[in-house]
């Protein structure tokens, strides 16, 4: 958190040394941050520290900038000895987990673990989704063809075909989903050919539905109407080619006529869970 205005003050650094990410310790710090507005103040983070070497590098480093290091190492013996070096080397050095666990220790009588990361292990399933979702909205309607491939499913489809909010669906249940459209007389990018197949699914909806829905769509946005867009030859058109295109490629399609979003996301799982198992990609 620099603030450039307050050119009259020096910038000063905080360095964040973790086991794991770090990201605890960062939110906590830019939530105290958030307090002074007008100071000067550069975040670096330093995570996965395991060994005494990157200890040493970090002191080093606070020590050639004058800076402090915030640390929330579980490892007992590692954050001891971060604590030596940095008052050997007139660190300051502000422990947010230390006490915690040692007051912890003595109240419930164990000894805590000592394993970094381990709320993350523990809430594996929740951060699963929550990137899921992110990675998802990142690649919805095309966007970021470079990282299709990261995608446990690509959905594809014409315009109001579904894509969005099926992707959507889909990723509050942990599937990392890109969604790519279809448009009559326009390539795709070459990364959807370099896709596994295995994991593309196409949809397909019949045409009249599909001309209602766009109708209902332009009028919810109040814009004039488009003749291609609405036009049932026009639609027509769209779905066939859709439909060609899939099969030429081998791609598996699912009918969302008339289905609801649950039904048509059930379909889509139990094709790729068929293919690859629990169908998440490593």
């Amino acid at each position: 958190m620099d603030n450039p205005s307050a050119t009259n003050q020096p910038v000063y650094t905080l360095l964040i040394a973790s086991g794991s990410t770090g990201a605890s310790a960062e939110l906590l710090v830019n939530t105290a941050l958030a307090q002074f507005p007008e100071g000067r103040v550069r975040v670096a983070i330093f995570p996965n520290l395991r060994e005494r070497e990157q200890i040493d590098e970090l002191i080093a480093r606070a020590q050639e900038s004058n800076a402090a290091v915030i640390h929330t190492l579980v490892d007992g013996s590692l954050r001891t000895y971060l604590v030596e070096q940095a008052q050997r080397q007139g660190v300051v050095a502000i422990d947010l987990m230390g006490t915690l666990l040692t007051h912890l220790s003595e109240k419930l009588g164990q000894q805590p673990l000592g394993k970094p990361g381990l709320y993350r292990l523990l809430r594996k399933s929740y951060f699963d989704r929550v990137t899921a979702i992110e990675y998802t909205m990142a690649h919805d309607d095309g966007k970021d063809p470079a990282n299709w491939h990261q995608a446990d499913i690509v959905i594809s489809g014409v315009s109001r075909s579904g894509k969005t909010p099926l992707s959507l669906y889909l990723s509050v249940l942990g599937w990392k989903v890109a969604n790519v459209p279809v448009v009559l007389g326009l390539d795709l990018p070459d990364a959807f050919y370099r896709l596994d197949k295995q994991r593309v699914i196409g949809l397909t909806i019949e045409a009249g539905q599909l001309a209602v829905l766009r109708q209902q769509r332009q009028r919810h946005l109040g814009v004039p109407a488009l003749s291609d867009y609405t036009s049932p030859q026009k639609v027509y058109e769209e779905v066939q080619y859709a439909l060609d295109f899939f099969k030429r490629l081998g791609i598996s399609i699912v009918d969302v006529t008339d289905k609801p979003i649950e039904t048509s996301a059930e379909e889509v799982i139990r094709i790729i869970s068929r293919r690859f198992g629990s169908g998440r990609s490593q």
